[in-house]
């Protein structure tokens, strides 16, 4: 018997209701028993992940523990001996170039220091994913870049400067705009805000929120910056052991008893974020 009325009306929001939740926890990557390996060397071992919509993850760990290899080999750049990886859905060892393809497109990528081509422009450095991935007219593609550069808060006449002319923060929005190049789903940061004063990357971190919220990214962070984790972070995972060590709020890491945990959000450097 269809419903009707009130009755009705109140089923469709608990169902829209129940579905928003669900939406939001929906898992966008999926790492699973990732072992990675350099010679004899085993960076990490069965490590498991997951990253879910709309959230800004922040991963950190102690320097040389192995975060920017984890970031490397869900990219795709650094070979994994043991274990999947989902993104979308979709296992990535199982597709084909072309279906590997439309999975590049809806990520972007910030590399550490930007990773800004030298001998391109700002304007050029944005439109190399749209040079690779997509067959359009210049002048669309410049559009396009333009309206990342304004996006990412940076003037437009930074279209035309080299990474040269460029201050630190203007070089971390450039790699910004590129890594939005193609309107990801997904963008990956690594130590988006190292090498800036404490306004200036207060000020990059105000810039991925926003990105997130405006434009539905989902993000994963790796940084050392404990402001970052504080401001923008929704969630925390701490890679330690060749594995996560932990994952959760900033007050799940504050009530850690693991010494490396409680060192790094409990030591000296930490005490303004103790409640």
């Amino acid at each position: 018997m269809p419903r009707t009325g009130k009755s009705a009306d109140n089923d469709d929001a608990l169902a829209m209701q129940s579905g928003s939740k669900a939406e939001e926890r929906k898992t966008v990557l999926e790492a699973r028993n990732i072992t990675v390996r350099f010679g004899a060397t085993t960076v990490l071992e069965n490590l498991s992940l997951d990253v879910y919509r709309g959230e800004i993850l922040g991963f950190v760990g102690a320097s040389g523990s192995g975060k920017s290899v984890l970031l490397r080999t869900i990219l795709g750049l650094v070979p994994k001996q043991t274990g999947t990886i989902r993104m979308f859905g979709n296992t990535l060892e199982t597709l084909d170039d072309a279906e590997r393809m439309q999975i590049d497109m809806r990520q972007g990528v910030l590399f550490q220091h930007g990773a800004l081509f030298s001998a391109l422009t700002v304007l050029e450095n944005i439109q190399v994913p749209m040079r690779e991935y997509l067959d359009l007219p210049k002048t669309l593609m410049n559009e396009l870049a333009l309206l990342k550069i304004e996006l990412v808060g940076l003037p437009r006449d930074a279209a035309t400067k080299f990474p040269s002319e460029l201050s630190g923060g203007m070089i971390k929005r450039a790699a910004l705009a590129r890594a939005l190049a193609l309107d990801p789903d997904i963008v990956f940061l690594d130590e988006p805000t190292s090498g800036l004063d404490p306004i200036g990357a207060a000020d990059f971190d105000e810039l991925v929120a926003k990105m997130r919220d405006t434009m539905g990214l989902t993000v994963y962070m790796v940084t050392h910056d404990l402001d970052s984790l504080l401001t923008v972070c929704d969630r925390i995972a701490v890679l330690g052991k060749k594995r996560v060590l932990l994952e959760g709020t900033v007050e799940d890491m504050m009530a850690s008893k693991e010494p490396w945990v409680e060192s790094y959000f409990r030591g000296k450097r930490a005490r303004r974020i103790v409640r």
